[in-house]
């Protein structure tokens, strides 16, 4: 049984008739995509890192400083210690 037989060429957004509800729809075109972006959007991003700037960049910050100590850890395990060649000729 093929599944275009259940579907009866139905797409996916028309699978079920849903009645009693109505819906309205605006064309993309009609749409504002960044109506308010800049006099309420730029003050609202400034609101929200105010707001967690203390509880975000302590934990970033423990994380660097632990990353950069075990890279600086590891450079130096993996260099060749001179001392041992000192006799090799």
């Amino acid at each position: 049984m093929r599944l275009t037989s259940i579907l009866n060429g139905a797409h996916f957004g028309n699978l079920a008739k849903v009645h009693g509800i109505i819906t309205y729809k605006l064309s993309p075109f009609e749409q504002r995509a960044f109506a308010g972006a800049i006099s309420n959007g730029l003050p609202n991003i400034v609101r929200r890192l105010r707001s967690n700037i203390f509880r975000v960049t302590p934990p970033f910050i423990i994380g660097y400083l632990i990353y950069d100590m075990t890279e600086r850890k590891h450079t130096a395990l993996m260099r060749k210690n001179p001392a041992d060649y000192v006799n090799d000729e």
